[in-house]
């Protein structure tokens, strides 16, 4: 809504991601476009994105799949040939870095969720970063069922706007875990160093590659299984899994494959 994104545009986002990067864009009226991932990272293949713009396309999502940061470099190169905004979702990507940069720094507006399982969380909710104060007055506005900037509470409306503000109780609970932020993430940098240790070496188990010059804050510990290697399909080996008391599920189904994006007419080929 603060990118003035709306009905008849398109916005290209990742094929392999939560669903509500997908919801975002439909809730504008605009339509998501989807890419494919690429196979090594498992974020968005940016040398597929292109073939995806039409002149309908006003900005580029890019999702920093279980906190490892997308090729930054290459989608800026890509938005500003095409004149493009562009929307980090650093959802799982708290402390992330690319080139030394923090994820939420590498665009022109990025979120951040803080949902119960995340890196850091408030219970639920999230965060909207942006270095546009142009961007950064809209989101207050529309967050705030569009009440005036000037401080005047006069139940006036001038656009239709959210109630997405935060409670002071969350924001407390966030608060309070900023102090321990970076300990959790060195935490879960050495629990999937423990993982890929034990694990990296044993045929038909594939862990997604790090994407370069880029610090993973791994949000999850996912891998790929190859039945007809590991001798196991995955449905198998959760259930294994599950009865050693080793906790273990699914996560995204592809975006071609939601029957709700389906029914409003996303080309989901």
């Amino acid at each position: 809504v603060a990118l003035d994104i709306g009905p008849g545009d398109e916005v290209i986002i990742p094929n392999f991601t939560m669903i509500s990067a997908a919801l975002c864009v439909c809730y504008t009226g605009a339509i998501p476009v989807f890419v494919e991932t690429d196979p090594k990272t498992w974020n968005i293949d940016v040398d597929k994105i292109e073939e995806k713009i039409t002149d309908k396309t006003k900005a580029v999502l890019a999702v920093h799949t279980f906190g490892n940061p997308c090729d930054m470099n290459a989608i800026n190169e890509i938005a500003q040939k095409h004149d493009l905004r562009i929307v980090e979702d650093a959802s799982e990507a708290h402390g992330a870095e690319y080139r030394g940069v923090k994820t939420g720094a590498l665009s022109d507006i990025a979120a951040f969720s803080f949902y119960a399982n995340k890196n850091l969380t408030t219970g639920e909710g999230g965060m909207v970063v942006t270095q546009s104060q142009k961007l950064y007055d809209k989101c207050r506005y529309f967050k705030n069922v569009c009440f005036p900037l000037d401080g005047k509470r006069e139940f006036i409306h001038k656009h239709l706007g959210f109630n997405y503000r935060m409670s002071n109780l969350h924001a407390a609970i966030g608060l309070a875990q900023v102090e321990k932020a970076y300990d959790y993430r060195e935490q879960r940098i050495k629990n999937n160093a423990f993982y890929k240790q034990r694990l990296g070496h044993v045929e038909g188990i594939t862990f997604p590659e790090d994407e370069a010059e880029s610090l993973n804050v791994h949000w999850m510990n996912a891998v790929l299984i190859d039945p007809d290697i590991f001798g196991m399909s995955r449905d198998q080996v959760i259930e294994a899994l599950n009865l050693k008391g080793i906790e273990t599920r699914l996560l995204f189904t592809g975006m071609h494959e939601q029957p709700s994006l389906k029914n409003i007419g996303c080309d989901c080929s």
